[in-house]
């Protein structure tokens, strides 16, 4: 028969958990609301750090159209806003895995309804419900992945999770709307601290509901709802605990057991975190050794120097972390070399709007990179020459990188040959 759902998990009494139903799946889906909304803006706020608006080497999605339509120049005060939300968006997004996973488990039947679909309103639903599904796990797959440096996937990090995030944002929205005032009835049913109350010998199924959450047959608790949520919360306060350390830094990165740890140089004065090496980008002895000159280019002369000529110019000192897209972060870091708004002088563009930095990198993404007026003209941001009072090392850009408060990682450039002030 049509009608007669095949064996398996889309017979409805294959599902006995007795503590699955409303009131749960909307707690849980509570949490995600505020949580994965905070992802969002603060994934959004990644994407404006690295002023796509400023050309195509900074655009990594140039087809996203309507999608930047909030785009602004990132600011660089305070020195640290990119390392707190790229930390919070990191680190929330780790945190939130056992709660994803917990609503996801709460909801699972509806996944199995048979038959899929009855009408065209339904079957437009049910996809909606698989662009949600596909797109939270895809998102926090990925972002994961990149997380641990491990890009598996086809395509650009940058590209994939943008148009991803925009996707699964719109089923969301969708989900949301549909489902909020049934949500906030669900939380109301009963309340938290009855649920606290209750141990697993006193747990009951919740009334049979419209929409196939609660069991039909539902078997003997072997937990309690306090126990599935205390459960829940407790592997994301270790999540937190074993996370967090990587964008706090200092003496808690030793706690961050699941950010990748084979990026920390030896110690010393450049014994701090770098994401890529020399050797892995191509850097040879040749690019960086005696004979490298740096360039500067502007409107009204173009000028060469030696590594020796730079040092004899007016140094400034400035303390900055580095904090990158993957969540982790430096402390502050002692940075010393010429300031970029004294260089474009020097180069007869004092004006100057932008700056394309080339590196003498030979592959790999961000070789170069434009940043925007107020970044090259902020008295923090620096053609650096030395770090914690020792020249730079190789990995960390030796002979000369840029640093810039609030920039992200990777558009702080290393190996520097070049810099070409725009008006």
């Amino acid at each position: 028969m049509a009608g007669t759902p095949p064996p398996g998990p889309f017979r409805p009494a294959f599902w006995r958990s007795p503590i699955r139903g409303p009131w749960l799946t909307a707690v849980l889906g509570l949490v995600l609301l505020f949580g994965v909304t905070l992802l969002f803006v603060t994934g959004l706020l990644s994407y404006a750090a690295y002023n796509p608006g400023l050309g195509a080497l900074n655009d990594k999605t140039p087809d996203k159209g309507l999608l930047g339509f909030y785009l602004f120049t990132w600011p660089t005060r305070p020195a640290w806003l990119y390392r707190l939300t790229q930390g919070v968006h990191v680190t929330l997004g780790i945190v939130l895995v056992p709660v994803l996973l917990a609503k996801l488990w709460s909801v699972v039947p509806k996944l199995f309804t048979w038959p899929p679909a009855v009408s065209p309103a339904h079957a437009l639903e049910r996809l909606s419900l698989i662009l949600l599904v596909g797109g939270v796990l895809f998102e926090f797959a990925t972002g994961v992945l990149n997380i641990q440096l491990d890009y598996v996937f086809p395509g650009s990090f940058y590209t994939l999770h943008f148009y991803g995030a925009w996707v699964f944002m719109a089923a969301f929205a969708a989900h949301v709307v549909l489902r909020l005032g049934r949500m906030w009835r669900a939380v109301r049913s009963r309340t938290l601290r009855s649920v606290l109350a209750t141990d697993t010998a006193h747990t009951t199924p919740e009334p049979p509901d419209p929409y196939g959450l609660v069991a039909p047959a539902p078997a003997r608790p072997t937990v309690s709802r306090r126990g599935a949520l205390g459960l829940v919360g407790a592997g994301s306060l270790a999540l937190l605990v074993v996370t967090a350390g990587q964008s706090i830094g200092g003496s808690l990165r030793r706690t961050a057991l699941l950010a990748p740890h084979n990026r920390d140089p030896r110690p010393g004065p450049n014994g701090f975190q770098i994401n890529k090496s020399a050797a892995a980008v191509g850097i040879r002895a040749s690019d960086i050794g005696p004979r490298w000159r740096l360039e500067i280019h502007g409107e009204q002369r173009r000028l060469t120097f030696t590594r020796a000529q730079l040092l004899a110019l007016r140094q400034h000192t400035a303390a900055l972390p580095i904090a990158c897209v993957e969540g982790w972060s430096t402390d502050d870091q002692s940075w010393s070399g010429l300031r970029l708004a004294d260089l474009a002088a020097l180069a007869g563009t004092p004006h100057a709007r932008s700056v394309l930095v080339e590196s003498v990198q030979r592959r790999g993404a961000f070789r170069s990179v434009l940043l925007a007026g107020n970044q090259l003209h902020d008295p923090l941001s620096l053609l650096a020459l030395h770090v914690n009072g020792a020249p730079l090392s190789a990995d960390h850009g030796y002979p000369a990188r840029v640093i810039v408060p609030a920039n992200p990682g990777v558009n702080n450039t290393k190996w520097v040959r070049r810099l070409t002030f725009r008006t």
